[in-house]
């Protein structure tokens, strides 16, 4: 029975990394996950294996919302540029997540993020100025969530040998 309950914790485990794509806690969920296995089976890995996992979730958020905010930076985008856009990145996964299958989601972040900083950065800057840092807030964004879900992959993969009996 300890195999059939593996496959699905494993299944289980590969699934929550399809939630990236709609903005959605993937990582925690793996997390989560991989923490119940390892109170069911106590033998299977160590709390401090959990707890690096929960360290790189950790990580993830914060170099997801980070990355966004140097990108903006980097192309010239003020506090209040890099506020708008992290904001935007937020109100667009939310109001996009009911498009596109949820998918919108995604699309919504990216677009709150370049729309968002736009805004912030419009009054007291050149078009072309707000447009380059809104620019930046994309690729912060785009980069950011590459990095957290490349981190949610790998503690899926770390977490599979120690849950397979």
């Amino acid at each position: 029975m300890e195999y059939v309950w593996a496959v699905l914790l494993i299944l289980g485990l590969l699934l929550s990394q399809v939630l990236q794509l709609f903005s959605m806690p993937a990582n925690w969920v793996a997390l989560g996950l991989t923490a119940l296995w390892k109170y069911v089976y106590p033998e299977s890995m160590t709390w401090n294996f959990v707890l690096v996992l929960g360290v790189a979730a950790a990580a993830g958020e914060a170099l997801e919302f980070g990355l966004q905010a140097w990108g903006a930076g980097r192309y010239g985008a003020s506090v209040r540029g890099n506020v708008g856009g992290i904001i935007g990145a937020i109100a667009g996964a939310i109001f996009g997540a009911p498009f596109f299958l949820g998918l919108g989601a995604l699309l919504g972040a990216l677009g709150g993020a370049w729309l968002g900083c736009l805004v912030a950065e419009m009054p007291g800057r050149t078009r072309p100025e707000a447009l380059r840092a809104a620019k930046g807030a994309f690729v912060g964004k785009a980069l950011g969530f590459t990095v957290k879900t490349a981190i949610g992959a790998t503690m899926v993969i770390l977490a599979i040998p120690r849950v397979w009996p």
